[in-house]
């Protein structure tokens, strides 16, 4: 043991990079069905080699932070600008208030049972699952007119606190929202997401990773041109209009494929390949004639590509508004195979309302895309390279706003660099869906930034925390555990009940969808997605969870100002 404590003192970082990997190998470990999770993992971990008094500069912890922050700010902008509208009004407003009565029962615990400002921020960031208060509060901490010693101890309370009641935390949103709501209810989730998906006319059933769909939307075909043909003497133009959602891709004409233009005849004979939804397809033989094999060497490419959706006139539009509105010469041979939002799969129905910043998902040939994609905003592609230019502006901009503190009702509260780097990242998220040619940030590189600057974050608090937090768990363990319980319990029944029959969130897909975005609760989500089958509670978690995660966020720094106890040295 002397060794490893040697060597951690030589190399410091060799501690952190072990604390991350065996963090995450514990949060691999599967109990039923709950998983604690890497972050969690790490934590835990953190605290026990932390007892080797493990020595690293805390600048690291702040930049780190820093880096995660704005990655959650930038990919959650925006969403979270366009979701602040009168459609989506009611699911708005649900989100707030569970995020503000969550709030509450953190101030209520810590005044009631004389909780310090740490550990009542480690209950908050624990209890409402929002790893993030830890950085804020931490920030918040930092500024504070109190001795080094003791703000230590309260970030260590911080973390203790956090690890004590994220267990419950996590699975509380899994107990309420796919047994305990629809229990009371009398609602059986996978039905009632089958009637939601048929009334939107469509939800898909949720795949596992490596798992596809093997049915396609979209097929490319051969058929011959029959004498009897009703499509003899006709333009390709004028198929496609007649079959709508069908293109005329090629034409094979005695063994040679013609130089296809919309004013192409179609001949007795000819061998037409048409691209189009299966369900077209199906009745395409009686328009033609039989179905045919063309030969093996003969090539039609099409592609997949993935649009960010920017035009002013295709937001807040239904998908079926849109393709009546579109006429034939412009959309024919495009075909839209799927929707994302904030990285989500969305049920591709003709009521989904099209969000700025959707990743629109069509297949069609290189030259068909080309014509529209200009229409719809810029490829995915496009952004394969990340601007340092603004990204370095938007971390400047994000730890000046951070310098600000103000007072409400004497009570002083001060921003942050946290808060001020999630702020800065919703403005150059927004920024980036707005105008694509500034602000780029790859999904691939925020993911990145997103993950480890705050897997790097919270193994650094573990490591911090030391021998204090043995102390601090045996002062307030099993208490701590309770208000972690009510925490995370109370303030989501109080927004049921609020939001079924004040907000007249009605359909319990909806409704149970809002109450784990509300609070951010990816595993609850994960599980309600598992009960129900398709992706129907998607479009009412996405909208809640960007509120939530902003306004979770910025509790920690709140809770620091109001609660004014400060634990003893």
């Amino acid at each position: 043991m002397e060794y490893i404590i040697q060597l951690f003192k030589v190399a410091p970082l060799l501690a952190l990079f072990i604390t991350l990997a065996l963090g995450y190998l514990v949060g691999k470990l599967k109990i039923g069905s709950f998983q604690l999770g890497g972050i969690a993992g790490t934590l835990l971990v953190g605290v026990v080699i932390g007892q080797l008094n493990v020595d690293i500069d805390s600048g690291i912890k702040s930049i780190f932070f820093a880096l995660f922050i704005y990655a959650v700010g930038y990919q959650g902008g925006p969403q979270f600008f366009q979701s602040l509208n009168l459609r989506t009004l009611n699911l708005l407003a649900s989100s707030f208030l569970m995020t503000f009565t969550g709030l509450l029962c953190v101030l209520g615990a810590a005044l009631l049972f004389n909780l310090d400002r740490g550990t009542a921020a480690g209950l908050a960031a624990g209890g409402l699952t929002q790893s993030a208060i830890i950085g804020t509060a931490g920030n918040a901490i930092a500024n504070l007119n109190v001795s080094a010693s003791l703000k230590h101890i309260m970030e260590t309370n911080v973390a203790v606190g956090y690890a004590v009641t994220y267990i419950f935390g996590s699975l509380g949103p899994i107990i309420m929202a796919t047994w305990f709501f629809p229990t009371l209810m009398k609602w059986n989730i996978k039905d009632e997401a089958t009637k939601l998906a048929r009334k939107m006319t469509g939800g898909s059933a949720r795949l596992e990773p490596g798992q596809f769909n093997a049915i396609r939307r979209v097929v490319t075909r051969a058929f011959e041109v029959s004498a009897n043909s009703k499509m003899v003497g006709k333009t390709t133009l004028i198929i496609d209009e007649e079959l709508s959602d069908v293109a005329v891709e090629a034409i094979v004409r005695e063994g040679k494929s013609l130089d296809l233009s919309n004013e192409t005849v179609v001949r007795v004979g000819d061998e037409l390949v048409l691209t189009g939804m299966i369900e077209i397809m199906e009745k395409a033989g009686s328009y033609f004639g039989p179905e045919v094999t063309l030969p093996r060497d003969f090539q039609f490419v099409e592609e997949n590509r993935e649009i960010i959706l920017t035009k002013k006139s295709l937001i807040g539009k239904e998908l079926q508004q849109i393709h009546d509105e579109v006429s034939v010469d412009l959309r024919h041979g495009v075909f839209l195979t799927g929707v994302k939002r904030m990285g989500r799969e969305l049920p591709v129905a003709a009521k989904l309302v099209l969000h700025r910043g959707d990743e629109i998902q069509l297949t069609g040939s290189q030259s068909d895309l080309n014509r529209v994609q200009s229409r719809i905003g810029y490829k995915i592609t496009a952004a394969a390279v990340t601007d340092f230019i603004f990204f370095g502006i938007g971390m400047s901009v994000g730890l000046l706003i951070g310098l600000i503190s103000f007072k409400i009702a004497d009570i002083p509260v001060n921003i942050g660099s946290g808060a001020g780097c999630l702020i800065s990242g919703l403005f150059f998220g927004w920024l980036r869906s707005v105008h694509p040619h500034f602000a780029a940030l790859p999904t691939g590189a925020s993911n990145f930034l997103r993950d480890f600057g705050l897997a790097v974050f919270v193994g650094l608090v573990g490591l911090m925390a030391g021998p204090q937090a043995i102390v601090m768990i045996k002062e307030y363990g099993f208490t701590l555990l309770l208000l972690g319980v009510g925490v995370t319990l109370i303030p989501q029944i109080i927004t049921f009940y609020i939001s079924y029959y004040l907000l007249r969130i009605k359909n319990p897909i909806e409704i149970l969808g809002a109450m784990v975005g509300g609070r951010s609760a990816n595993p609850g989500f994960a599980a309600l997605l598992e009960k129900a089958g398709n992706a129907t509670p998607v479009v009412s978690f996405t909208v809640t969870y960007a509120v939530a995660n902003v306004f979770l966020t910025l509790w920690g720094p709140v809770i620091i100002g109001i609660i004014t106890k400060n634990p003893t040295p």
